[in-house]
């Protein structure tokens, strides 16, 4: 078994230690700093979508811009994690993230629940046709109501499940408890199946796993294999139930305090990084489902086509809710996208 990583300090530490980074922060700035410092925060491993993608925007930057921007990459939930990354954000302890989409709606943006529904999509050119329309540029608008301005998404990949067991129906989730990320839809579908959602920051898992507090978990297999659940997941089962991705954030105080010069640069140097991030997630995902089938004491399941369909019946009682909430528009929206219809 792993080692189980040191446990983060408790949130009231956090806090503390967030308004202090932020009076550090105003101190260094009136002692010497590069022209524009830029520190990007995220939670997951440097060879994830997500961590190749900053890299390269990091390289990019620091290419064209001759030292005058510099790009601080802090990986891994080194800098802030998911449950003050956001805050971090809005007291300008960091300029730079790149959140879960599920995270969004606990944040006051509850339409990026959609991206959280059962079955939705069925590969990655359907999501993109969501994420590079109108329905996308729609929705990073609506993060202007929370002081942040969306620059754009990034793929990660499908999620799948592992469990002490293999999970091909309902009844196999029955009792699980299971973590998730802070979203409702999320939540409501682990209830439909008979699970227990149980609410944990990423950087958790692992920790929560080998201790027991949860029994299974859902990810995109390069988090599966980076963070090491393989050690303590004994079956990997290939649902494909749900779509994993991040939208790039910075703050408006911050972007607006930059010169159309520095903006135009990073703007182009993050559309790169994100075409880079978002051709490598299908790669990965290969390489990273070949390494977990060669992994001792894991086992693979795939489910069968009606394996599939029993699970997908079985919660469309979320897509009801959902719809409820807010009305048909928004999903009729994204249905006519995945089929090429907007």
């Amino acid at each position: 078994m792993s080692a189980v990583p040191p446990p983060r300090p408790p949130q009231r530490l956090r806090r503390a230690l967030l308004g202090a980074a932020c009076v550090v922060a105003g101190g260094v700035a009136l002692a010497a700093r590069p022209a524009v410092l830029l520190r990007f925060s995220h939670v997951v491993a440097p060879d994830t979508p997500k961590g190749q993608m900053a890299q390269r925007f990091q390289a990019l930057v620091h290419e064209r811009a001759g030292g005058r921007i510099r790009v601080e990459e802090h990986p891994d939930s080194s800098l802030w994690g998911d449950d003050d990354e956001m805050e971090a954000l809005r007291l300008g302890a960091v300029e730079m993230l790149a959140p879960s989409l599920s995270k969004f709606g606990m944040a006051g943006v509850p339409e990026f629940e959609v991206f959280d529904l059962p079955y939705l999509f069925a590969d990655l050119a359907q999501v993109r046709r969501v994420t590079q329309g109108g329905v996308g540029r729609e929705l990073l608008q609506r993060l202007g109501r929370q002081q942040m301005l969306g620059l754009g998404f990034l793929d990660n990949g499908f999620k799948q499940m592992s469990a002490p067991r293999p999970l091909r129906t309902p009844a196999d989730y029955r009792g699980l408890r299971v973590r998730v990320q802070a979203s409702r839809v999320l939540g409501e579908q682990m209830r439909a199946l008979g699970a227990q959602p149980v609410v944990l920051p990423f950087g958790e898992t692992q920790r929560a796993l080998a201790t027991g507090v949860v029994d299974a978990a859902e990810n995109p297999l390069s988090n599966f294999l980076t963070q090491g659940l393989a050690a303590l997941q004994p079956h990997l089962t290939l649902t494909q139930h749900g779509y994993l991705g991040y939208a790039v954030v910075t703050h408006p105080r911050f972007w607006a305090s930059l010169s159309a010069a520095d903006r135009t640069l990073l703007e182009g140097a993050l559309a790169e990084a994100l075409a880079h991030g978002n051709r490598l997630a299908a790669d990965l995902d290969a390489l990273a489902l070949a390494a977990l089938r060669r992994t001792p004491g894991l086992q693979v399941h795939s489910l069968a086509a009606d394996e599939r369909a029993t699970l997908r019946r079985h919660l469309q009682p979320v897509f009801d809710g959902f719809q409820r909430s807010f009305g048909p528009a928004l999903l009729r929206d994204v249905q006519r996208a995945v089929d090429g219809l907007a």
